[in-house]
């Protein structure tokens, strides 16, 4: 039988259509099962935990695949692919899963990370992953904000146009801000949200929402309003691509339908 296997891959998604296979466009489930071909010799299908958008990176997607061959020690699978990928993809880590596991379906939440560069050019090493702003946000007043995401809602406001959920209801783990100093002595302000799936450019929406508020002197009250109102218009701003990381993808929390 074949064995599943559990890939951890990490990318830098600025050159990328997305993560999902799209014909003629670079993608990074295009690149992966390209090299899952050369590697065992015959099309393999990639199974990923979800879909990042264009120009958003990633420091562990999961993605799983049926390997057609036990010779090779799972170990040995993360160097083997990397031979075949560019190297702006990398598969980190490789394991056996059971036979039912899914990247998609087993997963119980995702964590995403918004890295924002305030009153600063940016280094060139990171000018790719960052958003850089030109006003100081007050922390508090954003996790004052970012603390009415808690629990199952409604974030309809907060869904991108052409977004085909069938329900836009999300259950939040956590959001929250903080800050962080890079090795170039950088201070950046780092958004962290936990949720058990995002709708369409969610992520972005939230972020650009909570900075342009906070530009605007809103604040906590202001936000729970344009949660409640379902209403797109009622949103700020939808922050670039470029901060956004799919941080961590979990399968030992409590699976949630909603």
């Amino acid at each position: 039988m074949a064995k599943n296997i559990l890939l951890s891959i990490s990318y830098d998604g600025t050159d990328f259509c997305g993560w999902q296979r799209q014909d003629e466009q670079r993608s990074v489930q295009g690149e992966l099962e390209a090299a899952l071909q050369k590697l065992f010799g015959q099309k393999i299908n990639l199974q990923g935990s979800g879909r990042t958008d264009s120009g958003v990176h990633a420091k562990a997607q999961a993605a799983n695949f049926l390997c057609p061959v036990d010779s090779i020690p799972d170990q040995n699978i993360p160097r083997a692919l990397n031979n075949f990928l560019p190297r702006d993809v990398r598969v980190n880590e490789a394991r056996s899963v059971d036979q039912d596991f899914s990247a998609r379906f087993s997963a119980t939440s995702r964590v995403y990370r918004y890295f924002i560069l305030p009153k600063q050019i940016p280094s060139a090493a990171f000018s790719r992953y960052v958003w850089p702003i030109n006003h100081q946000p007050d922390i508090k007043n954003l996790n004052d904000m970012a603390s009415v995401l808690r629990g199952e809602l409604d974030c309809k406001t907060f869904a991108g146009a052409g977004d085909a959920s069938l329900s836009t209801k999300r259950y939040i783990d956590n959001a929250f801000f903080f800050e962080e100093e890079d090795s170039f002595g950088q201070k950046k302000i780092v958004f962290e949200i936990e949720a058990n799936a995002f709708l369409y450019r969610m992520v972005r929406s939230l972020t650009g929402t909570f900075i342009d508020f906070d530009k605007n002197k809103k604040g906590a009250a202001d936000f729970k309003k344009s949660l409640e109102a379902c209403d797109r218009s009622e949103a700020g701003p939808t922050a670039p691509p470029d901060g956004l990381f799919l941080w961590q993808v979990k399968f030992d929390g409590v699976r949630r339908h909603v």
